[in-house]
């Protein structure tokens, strides 16, 4: 296959396994370790949390010989070619900035930022120090989504004039990541986030907002429900849905449902992970999309434990192998314009147009 891909450190592709730092050691990092530690390529070879009793809890839990509650330390001390930010949105800038500097990939969880000032200014780091930039939107890397992308690549249902995605559960999201319940700002910007990556992704860019948020739970300061309508450039219309306090039995968390309409069929993505093609004159075509269950996962987290396990091959691809990162920091500009846009349609209860996109 010709010669083997040159890594940030100029050895060759075939050797090098890539040493990663993991920042932030909170609830969802330990799905984040765990799948590191089954990708081929790569190994988290340092920790570190402000919180010195969860940065040495994350250590021991998985061998890890590093321990640092301060990231600046840990990028002086360790030899690295990537670190894992996994921490609340507020610290995002900072770190990614931090690492730039050092000249690390930067793989950043989302929400990437709360504002697009702060976003950009991670964007342009990275791409001044000429590194990698990845946001972790896992949802685009779950195995029935990627299987609706390659339908609907190869022309399926001709044409999408209309989708829907839908995530509403009654889950008690609160339990393990309480400060949830405490941002004034939480389902656009944790699920919706997400949610609008898919759609971008799948149906094309976005240049119309209408949305309408609901506070239902009493215990939150934010919305904890909202829907979207999208215009997309080619014409196609999407409905995004998403509540924290719907009554469902069986409870379908942690789901996403998914309608899509083309002029020569229909996708349809219910829940048990049945994905069926609807076609003119033909009985349905039903395929079963459910994703496997890590050897350290369990149902019903074993589709987002997977889609994690999945975008971090991913990263080892793009930082030691330079394939294109899917999404990167400047893709997901676009996705944060979006849902900073949800925000001002439901202040103003009106449609907002998206001036050229965030870029």
């Amino acid at each position: 296959m010709g010669e083997a891909c040159m890594s940030l450190t100029g050895e060759s592709s075939t050797r090098k396994t890539l040493r990663g730092g993991l920042i932030g050691c909170g609830f969802f990092a330990r799905n984040h370790m765990n799948a590191w530690r089954e990708v081929e390529g790569a190994e988290i070879v340092a920790v570190c949390d402000r919180d010195a009793g969860r940065a040495k809890a994350m250590a021991e839990s998985f061998g890890i010989g590093g321990v640092y509650t301060d990231a600046e330390a840990m990028l002086a001390a360790e030899r690295l070619d990537f670190v894992d930010i996994a921490t609340t949105v507020e610290s995002h800038r900072p770190l990614a900035e931090l690492a730039a500097r050092h000249k690390v990939a930067i793989v950043c969880q989302k929400p990437f930022a709360e504002t697009l000032e702060d976003a950009q200014a991670m964007v342009a780091a990275a791409e001044r120090a000429g590194v990698p930039l990845l946001v972790h939107e896992n949802f685009r890397w779950q195995k029935p989504f990627i299987e609706l992308q390659r339908l609907l690549q190869q022309g399926t249902i001709g044409k999408i004039h209309y989708a829907r995605l839908s995530f509403r559960h009654g889950y008690d999201n609160y339990k393990n990541q309480p400060y949830l319940a405490e941002v004034a700002r939480f389902a656009i910007m944790d699920v919706g986030l997400h949610l609008y990556d898919l759609a971008r992704w799948l149906f094309g860019e976005v240049e119309t907002v209408h949305c309408r948020t609901q506070r239902l739970n009493p215990i939150v300061k934010g919305e904890d429900a909202f829907v979207s309508m999208l215009g997309h450039a080619g014409g196609a219309v999407s409905v995004i849905d998403c509540s924290f306090y719907s009554v469902i039995d069986p409870e379908p968390f942690p789901q996403t449902l998914a309608w899509i309409e083309g002029d020569r069929g229909t996708l349809e993505l219910s829940a048990g992970y049945r994905l069926r093609i609807h076609r003119r004159g033909a009985a349905a075509e039903e395929i079963d999309v459910e994703p496997p269950v890590p050897s350290w996962g369990e149902k019903p987290w074993h589709v987002v434990q997977d889609s994690v396990r999945a975008f971090e091959e991913h990263v080892v691809a793009v930082v030691r192998d330079g394939v294109e990162g899917a999404p990167t920091g400047r893709d997901n500009l676009k996705t944060l314009a979006v849902a900073l846009a949800s925000y001002e349609s439901a202040e103003r209860g009106s449609v907002v147009r998206l001036a050229g996109g965030a870029a």
